[in-house]
């Protein structure tokens, strides 16, 4: 019944790579990403192939896979060089809460571990209800500003303007959110964030490492709520910014403990 199913898998993504691993389908993986690191054993264990936006094509035919999981529009070039070379290829393009969900599902029924899939995306409803649940209930609601690049400023991300709402945030800029380029979510100017003040600002660059003092010398900056009250928090990018298990885990408990914590000062 299952004799057909892959048996040797690359993966171009964390988020897949994290999630074979935990349904318990890690022993197909033969390839990854240098960018994984969750879990931390990943890299130990399989060979490094690709980073996100180029890949060691050679390399990858010679561990002959039988599919290949890429994310996205950004991997576009890479998957078609692949398919060219006569490979098997599946390229998610999740970007929302439900779909992140869904693509868990779906990598599960591939493998021949539905069952496994769908309780490890069931474990994780039940996360992002009880959140959902207090961050409906709370008397302070935070407007939250969040910034996935500093030059230009990018802002607006799916899954991450739809967690800060779940966690009871107001998303300064979801109306960007349901933009599919980050270059239509680019800010033309730094002034555009005055015009929209915040309590709470959240950054992660894209993996470059976060500089708190860009933030803080930007010009008229120094008037906003979230740099008067020292309310600037990073999150790592490998757990916001994969459209997968991390965002929706440890990214969504590191929201709730932020604006848990803004709640309690507020009067």
């Amino acid at each position: 019944m299952y004799e057909n199913l892959p048996k040797r898998i690359v993966c171009l993504t964390e988020e897949t790579t994290e999630t074979l691993y935990s349904i318990g389908a890690d022993e197909l993986i033969v390839g990854i990403t240098q960018f994984v690191k969750r879990p931390k054993r990943a890299k130990k264990e399989k060979p490094i192939v690709s980073r996100y936006i180029d890949a060691k094509i050679d390399k990858i035919l010679e561990l002959e896979p039988d599919l290949i999981l890429a994310w996205s529009d950004l991997q576009a070039d890479i998957c078609a060089e692949l398919i060219k070379a006569g490979q098997n290829v599946m390229c998610f393009n999740h970007r929302t809460i439900a779909d992140t969900l869904k693509f868990i599902e779906q990598l599960g029924a591939i493998v021949g571990r539905y069952e496994d899939s769908l309780e490890f995306a069931n474990s994780i409803r039940v996360q992002l209800e009880k959140a959902r649940e207090i961050g409906a209930n709370r008397k302070h609601k935070p407007k939250v500003y969040f910034e996935e690049w500093d030059d230009p400023i990018i802002t607006g991300i799916t899954w991450v303007s739809e967690l800060i709402e779940l966690c009871g945030g107001t998303d300064v800029y979801s109306d960007l959110s349901f933009k599919f380029h980050a270059k239509d979510r680019i800010l033309d100017s730094p002034d555009r964030v005055l015009e929209r003040d915040s309590d709470i600002m959240l950054a992660s660059w894209c993996g470059k490492k976060f500089k708190k003092d860009v933030v803080l010398n930007r010009n008229g900056w120094e008037n906003l709520t979230f740099v008067k009250d020292d309310e600037i928090h990073e999150l790592p990018s490998e757990i916001i910014l994969q459209p997968g298990p991390a965002a929706l885990t440890d990214g969504l408990h590191l929201l709730m403990d932020i604006f848990d914590k803004w709640e309690s000062k507020q009067k």
